[in-house]
């Protein structure tokens, strides 16, 4: 049984279905021409700056929106169902595009470089526009929300327009929710011509840092990093009890680290393994609910982990290997929990591996393809030696590129790492002529490599395409994270954030008092109580957002209105941001609209709610963790405080949880369980699993009468006579 891919075609369909931010409409050839030409346009731009020197702040966010939303009414259409329908040019329609999205991407174009174009008049002009300013505020806006709509949906616009109209008629609400109210013309100004609004933190992120991000992510496909890490994880775990199943996971896991999207990690690796799977004889539902909840992990999976990340760095003034170092655990544990219960799912069926006949080795596998690591690890070791994340992409992008060109050459391979080493230690490899010089001698290496090879302007073409699809994958974050610019604006604008702040807390607190009026005194403890009410909530409205909002948009929102609860309650900061975060990824396998699991529900033939659920089950570890390092933050070494006490404890006893919980939440672990010892087993995995010695303790106490029931039937059924 070997693996084998589906149709890349079938794929791709399937992934425009659930993924709103790749439904591209069909171009006419000439059309398309222009607009690779634009896309190339943006991530050359990108490119440069990243290596040579960012612009200034306005003038690089401003041209970055100009491209992104521009580009948006090119390649989306405007209804959902228009993204299938032939283009045809007509008077209307020049170049097979509606006159009127020429019109609105001329519009966003002007309107997003005016606010850098005065920019050195801003500070005579905010708090006081003038009309011109309050006009093109205006168009921005409502382009912004129509271009947001188009990518990613109805409802992050609904979000932001609701809000707006709360920041102008906020006087008629009642209660801790009322404000004074503002003008219109106040609304823009602070959303338009300052840095709190549509040109904030979250768009320079998206400028900065993630849209590198995510062209090294498909350049490093396109060189066959994707396929060194789905083979290289079939040659080492695919022998084993469930072998598709264990693919799946580690190859998720390793291809998760280039992605950061859950929903093209499901479509891809998926790919190959949930048919595999479903040969082995996985049900169908459970198939596509291992790859899904094995996928997501690629949003908290170092060094990418998607757009969030990064904005970490800015509200959180932390370098990005603290981020990285912080996702470290919690990621693992997540694998963790679905790789146990995957196993003993294998094991409670009788499901073997892949015949070893079948599998590739993995020597092989990376005799052929290590060279595609290189950038990888030019990425990874450019960004631990300090510098910043959006060179460290810069460099990366560039092995990426001159391994393409030169068919991963393992001699220039080599060379390219062993001239990085040199850069680094000799204190060479900075922005600017430095730098310059460095790119200059790998270019005329790249372009002597690529004149030798008779492919050569093949390559050429592949990895210029490279740079347009990544590009159009990135178009739709940056619209979101532009809308979200609104949502941040209008709360400080109005103060929105810490109202809602003190009404969660609160009701929080009535909560825990209610609590403590039925539990011993002795069992209580009023502020421990408010705040576990408080992440509870906290964690639902993650959970729910995430239904209809990218995780980016989500987290941003969440930090925004629920960091500052937390924050009330003692949580540092840091920890809470991995909370939300954690929770805006959850949603991707949380019904009802989970569309992880959804697409991986498409794949199989499954019905789509019963993969949710059984998605949730598998991914359990992941809406568990949280809690633990809300009240053990060592978990996520670089909070303050840390010992490595704390750490070993913390962690061992929380992977022993997860363990445990497999098991139960199986109902197998050397042997089927009857209720009494998954009951058992399901109440120790839980206090396993609080980051307190007492009840780790009592959790193990809870936990040995099921285990030695179960190592007494394994025996009695391998000393049963066969037959």
């Amino acid at each position: 049984m070997k693996i084998e891919a589906m149709d890349p075609n079938a794929l791709q369909k399937l992934e425009e279905e659930f993924d709103s931010e790749v439904r591209f409409r069909p171009l006419l050839p000439a059309t398309a021409w222009l607009v690779a030409g634009l896309l190339f346009a943006l991530s050359a731009f990108h490119y440069y700056t990243a290596g040579f020197g960012l612009l200034r702040e306005a003038t690089h966010r401003g041209i970055h929106m100009a491209f992104v939303l521009g580009l948006i009414f090119l390649v989306f259409p405007l209804l959902k169902r228009d993204h299938h329908t032939p283009a045809q040019a007509g008077i209307l329609a020049p170049g097979g595009i509606a006159l009127y999205d020429w019109i609105l991407a001329a519009g966003a174009v002007v309107a997003s470089l005016y606010m850098p174009w005065i920019y050195d008049d801003l500070a005579f002009r905010v708090g006081n526009p003038e009309p011109l300013d309050v006009a093109m505020a205006t168009i921005a806006i409502l382009v912004l929300l129509e271009a947001t709509r188009r990518s990613v949906g109805w409802p992050l616009p609904i979000i932001a327009v609701s809000l707006m109209v709360y920041a102008m008629y906020g006087q008629s609400l009642p209660g801790i929710l009322a404000h004074p109210g503002n003008s219109w013309s106040a609304v823009v100004n602070h959303l338009y011509l300052t840095s709190n609004g549509i040109y904030g933190i979250a768009l320079g992120v998206v400028a900065t840092y993630v849209f590198h991000y995510v062209l090294f992510g498909v350049l490093a496909t396109r060189i066959g990093l994707g396929r060194l890490f789905i083979d290289l994880a079939t040659a080492l775990a695919g022998r084993y009890s469930g072998g598709p199943a264990k693919v799946s996971i580690f190859g998720s896991a390793m291809f998760g680290m280039i992605s950061g999207s859950s929903i093209a990690n499901t479509v891809t690796v998926g790919s190959l393994t949930i048919p595999a799977m479903m040969r082995l004889g996985y049900p169908r539902h459970m198939a596509a609910a291992i790859e899904s909840t094995a996928s997501t992990g690629g949003q908290i999976t170092p060094p990418i982990m998607g757009a969030a990340a990064f904005l970490m760095i800015e509200f959180l003034n932390l370098p990005y290997q603290s981020i990285v170092l912080a996702a470290l655990i919690p990621a693992a544990m997540h694998f963790f929990g679905v790789f146990w219960q995957v196993h003993f799912e294998a094991k409670k069926n009788g499901l073997k591996g892949i015949p070893a006949a079948d599998l590739p080795k993995a020597r092989e596998v990376i005799a052929r393809d290590w060279p595609a690591a290189v950038p990888l690890v030019v990425l990874l070791m450019v960004l631990f030696s300090g510098f910043t994340p959006y060179l460290a992409a810069f460099w990366g992008i560039t092995a990426c590129v001159l391994v393409g060109f030169t068919r991963r050459n393992p001699v220039v391979a080599v060379g390219f790492l062993a001239v990085m080493i040199a850069a680094i230690a000799a204190g060479l490899l900075t922005e600017g002529w430095a730098t310059v010089s460095i790119f200059a001698g790998v270019a005329v290496v790249c372009a002597a490599f690529a004149l030798r090879d008779a492919e050569g302007k093949f390559l050429t073409a592949d990895m210029i395409d490279a740079f347009v699809v990544g590009a159009k994958y990135a178009i739709a974050v940056g619209a979101a994270a532009a809308t979200v610019g609104i949502i941040v604006g209008v709360v400080t604008l109005t103060g929105v954030g810490f109202k809602i702040s003190n009404i969660v807390t609160s009701f929080a607190a009535q909560l825990a008092a209610f609590t403590g009026s039925i539990l011993p005194a002795w069992a209580y403890d009023a502020k421990g109580m408010t705040l576990f009410y408080t992440l509870v909530m906290t964690a639902i409205v993650c959970i729910l957002l995430g239904c209809g909002v990218p995780t980016t948009a989500n987290y941003i929102i969440m930090v925004t209105v629920a960091a500052p609860a937390l924050a009330l309650l003692g949580v540092e900061p840091i920890v809470a941001h991995f909370f939300v975060f954690y929770y805006g990824v959850l949603a991707d396998i949380t019904p009802p609209v989970a569309l992880a699991a959804y697409a991986a529900a498409s794949m199989a033939g499954a019905d789509p709610f019963k993969t949710g659920n059984t998605a949730f089950r598998l991914g359990l570890a992941k809406a568990l963790v949280p809690f633990v390092f809300v009240y053990g933050p060592s978990l996520l070494i670089v909070t303050k405080g840390f010992t490595w006490t704390d750490f070993v404890v913390t962690a061992a006893t929380c992977a022993l949880g997860v363990f445990i919980l497999a098991a139960a939440l199986t109902g197998h672990a050397l042997v089927r369980m009857p209720l009494w010892q998954r009951l058992s087993l399901g109440l120790s995995g839980l206090l396993l699993m609080a980051p307190n010695l007492t009840a780790s303790l009592v959790g193990i106490a809870v936990a040995v009468p099921a285990l030695l029931a179960q190592l007494a039937a394994s025996r009695r059924e391998a000393a049963a006579p066969v037959g």
